[in-house]
């Protein structure tokens, strides 16, 4: 059993299992009411104390899929690795202070065929973008198996032609793992996170530039299909470190979008 540990528990998120369950669960119960069934989020990375509470606004819509969605496909931003194309994993089972998600290696061994999927495990060993989702997961859904994915420099057809044969039916949620502007002050930070906002909800890939977004690549991918399959996009929270728990100086934003058929 070949297992991947946890990179930044204790750093973004609490190691210590109960307190971890319960800062999760707080950030679950203070998000707003919000309807509507999603087949796919966009929900940032950063710290918990930064981002949880936006991320959270995304992740209360899945309680009521719990015993629905029993697959999770998560792609995020490679920080770490330089990294052409999309990166899986040779793990069995993802780890987290809450336990063990079991990888789904027949859903993995179908995205091999394509050239910009490549077996890539030290694109996972420290990478935070997907690991900050999985406590989120673990307290939302029932049980369920993962497909984590590493998106380098991809176009958007190349993680669009990926999320397509992963799509699956009800059983299956899209979890795109994504920042927003980074390290400008509060007030062109505010302009900036907007317009990529309207951008997305516009399912406009081609609106999204390079210091928009960190994970532009599978938010442009997703964007893609959501624009082939009619699905409708919402944002939900829309924020920034400056309204969270940092100085308004040097802002990151975080923004969280529900995506429905």
């Amino acid at each position: 059993m070949q297992d991947r540990q946890p990179a930044v528990a204790g750093m973004f998120y609490p190691d210590n299992p109960g307190e971890l369950a319960a800062t999760v669960k707080h950030y679950l119960q203070s998000a707003p009411e919000i309807s509507g069934t999603p087949k796919a989020i966009i929900v940032p990375h950063a710290g918990y104390v930064y981002s949880g509470p936006v991320a959270a606004s995304a992740y209360a819509s899945l309680i009521p899929l719990k015993d629905r969605i029993t697959r999770v496909v998560l792609l995020g931003p490679s920080h770490r690795v330089p990294l052409l194309g999309m990166a899986s994993t040779s793990a069995d089972r993802f780890l987290t202070p809450l336990g063990a998600i079991a990888i789904d290696r027949e859903a993995i061994n179908s995205i091999l065929q394509y050239p910009q999927v490549h077996t890539m495990n030290e694109a996972h060993t420290l990478e935070h973008s997907l690991e900050v989702q999985l406590p989120f997961l673990q307290l939302t859904l029932g049980d369920f198996k993962l497909v984590p994915v590493v998106v380098g420099e991809a176009s958007a057809d190349e993680v669009a032609t990926v999320l397509n044969a992963l799509w699956g039916g009800d059983e299956t949620l899209i979890v795109i793992s994504s920042d927003l502007s980074h390290y400008h002050d509060y007030d062109t930070a505010r302009k900036m996170d907007s317009r990529t906002s309207a951008a997305i909800e516009a399912l406009s890939p081609e609106k999204i530039h390079d210091d928009d977004a960190c994970g532009r690549n599978p938010v442009k991918g997703l964007l893609e299909v959501a624009r082939q399959r009619h699905l409708h996009a919402r944002t939900v929270d829309l924020r920034n470190s400056g309204d969270t728990a940092g100085p308004r100086d040097q802002v990151v934003g975080y923004g969280a979008y529900l995506f429905c058929q």
